[in-house]
């Protein structure tokens, strides 16, 4: 079976007025965490200003053990320690492998549904965006005279679907059949 990846998602609650120190504190990890072995990519959320102070990290690597060496490295170990003072509460962070992260509400904790569970879920919500995106994006591509290409338009596509089922339609829909997903 194909390596399905593996994804930690990091939450930072930082002490008002700290944020600035965060950011240079982030400009120094991200380029070494991108430079470990088996990095795929990462993705900052930040806070709303002086609305949250909540910094939410997602950093994929291509195996689980790949990414527990980054998470236990001696480098991390030594950044976090100096991003401490800046931290409300502890460095909290949760592992997932392949896609679980897609079902994660925060309150079900540690929680992910059966794996049959998540596949219809899945596809159940990539069905109708696949049969819905196509006939929306491809006239906005031909009228921005980007020639037919089936490799381009299959990337695009493609492209938008993954953005609309992480984004946004994943977080909706795994919240209106929690029920049932995890039951």
């Amino acid at each position: 079976m194909e390596n399905p990846g593996a994804s930690v998602v990091i939450t930072h609650h930082i002490l008002d007025g700290k944020q600035n120190e965060y950011e240079k504190w982030l400009d120094e990890i991200v380029p070494i965490s991108k430079h470990s072995q088996g990095f795929i990519d990462l993705q900052i959320v930040r806070p709303i200003p002086k609305l949250t102070f909540v910094y939410t990290v997602i950093i994929r690597f291509d195996t689980i053990d790949h990414l527990k060496s980054w998470m236990e490295s001696p480098d991390r170990k030594k950044l976090i320690e100096k991003a401490s003072p800046f931290f409300r509460k502890n460095d909290r962070y949760q592992i997932k492998s392949g896609l679980d992260f897609l079902f994660n509400a925060e309150n079900e904790g540690n929680k992910v549904p059966v794996r049959w569970k998540q596949y219809l879920v899945t596809w159940s919500a990539i069905y109708p965006l696949s049969l819905v995106v196509p006939p929306l994006l491809l006239p906005l591509l031909r009228s921005l005279n980007i020639p037919v290409n089936h490799y381009l338009d299959a990337f695009v596509n493609s492209g938008c679907i993954v953005l609309l089922m992480v984004y946004v339609v994943m977080p909706n829909y795994t919240q209106l059949i929690k029920k049932w997903l995890f039951r």
